[in-house]
């Protein structure tokens, strides 16, 4: 297969993020805290890929040894994780609407992640892949900044919170990274741009090669240049709660993406339909519940699905009907 400009590398992972509680509460039920933030659900799904991935975080004292250890026997290093003995953990409270696609923030308590500066593993200083979790630009911007070279792939994921209050910051940022996932929702805030053909175009002269616009359950959009992928949701009998799927979807992107080592536009389709994939079982349980215990033969049976669901073939000649 003819490769473009950019290179292929087998490569290290390196996922910044918020390791967290949360308290969730849906139309199909409640939570007390359980195991969230986006770099668990951005690490447990990359961690299909068997690639070499350390989680960079905060978390307190109040942090259960069990989740740690959840994470780490998911070949995930955790030694990025930074514990504050006398500290507590990030958490996050929020309910959904009956239609699942909206939510209101009960609670928000930064705790540790209030003062948070991450420190990359020396030993992942060097890596190829940098996927930024959804936190302050500011300190998005420290982690590649550590990093022993630029990384041939860097990943930014980031929300509208940032474009209202660390717009600047946010904007800097945007400059030094390859592939930027947001919603639809904020690619219309961050352009002004109601198309998203238009806002994908804007951002690209921000700065990122690529940018990957999520719309839940109507699926993804990939933009490289002129070139558009769209990829669908799966449709599912029953969602009992989406938090966690974005993240979910840029893990299975990135991980994807660092077990292959092809970075062209061809393979990023490949990518967003792993991140799709890996979405889809998120939903179907509160938190990171599905994704603790999701088989391969699962995410093989689903890609499948998906294989069917979106390929046909149609032959278009003098005698068809247009």
């Amino acid at each position: 297969m003819q490769k473009n400009q950019y290179s292929i590398f087998m490569s290290k992972l390196v996922i910044v993020g918020t390791v967290a509680f949360d308290a969730i509460e849906t139309p199909f039920g409640k939570t007390d805290k359980i195991l969230g933030g986006a770099a668990t659900f951005i690490g447990l799904s990359a961690s299909h890929f068997n690639v070499d991935a350390t989680l960079v975080s905060v978390v307190g004292g109040d942090f259960p040894e069990d989740y740690l250890n959840l994470l780490a026997n998911k070949n995930l290093d955790i030694s990025g994780i930074e514990i504050i003995k006398e500290g507590k953990t990030f958490f996050w409270s929020g309910r959904y609407h009956n239609d699942m696609n909206s939510r209101d923030t009960l609670v928000t308590e930064l705790n540790t992640l209030a003062d948070f500066k991450p420190v990359v593993p020396q030993n992942y200083t060097d890596a190829d892949v940098v996927m930024l979790g959804n936190l302050h630009p500011l300190v998005q911007s420290s982690v590649l900044d550590q990093m022993q070279k630029k990384p041939k792939l860097a990943i930014l994921d980031t929300m509208n919170f940032w474009m209202d209050c660390a717009l600047d910051d946010l904007l800097n940022v945007i400059k030094r990274i390859d592939v930027i996932t947001i919603n639809d929702e904020e690619a219309r805030q961050l352009t002004g741009e109601y198309s998203l053909v238009v806002a994908a175009r804007k951002i690209h002269e921000m700065g990122p090669k690529y940018v990957v616009i999520k719309k839940g359950e109507h699926g993804a959009l990939l933009f490289h240049n002129d070139n558009v992928f769209y990829a669908p949701a799966l449709p599912l009998e029953e969602v009992f709660d989406p938090t966690g799927a974005g993240d979910t979807f840029a893990g299975g992107f990135a991980g994807y993406l660092a077990k292959t080592g092809d970075i062209s536009f061809e393979n990023m389709k490949n990518a967003v339909i792993y991140g799709s994939t890996l979405a889809s079982f998120c939903v179907e349980k509160f938190g990171t519940e599905r994704m603790q215990n999701l088989s391969k033969d699962d995410v093989e049976k689903r890609l499948l699905q998906f294989k069917q669901l979106t390929q046909f073939e149609i032959e278009l000649t003098q005698g068809s009907a247009l």
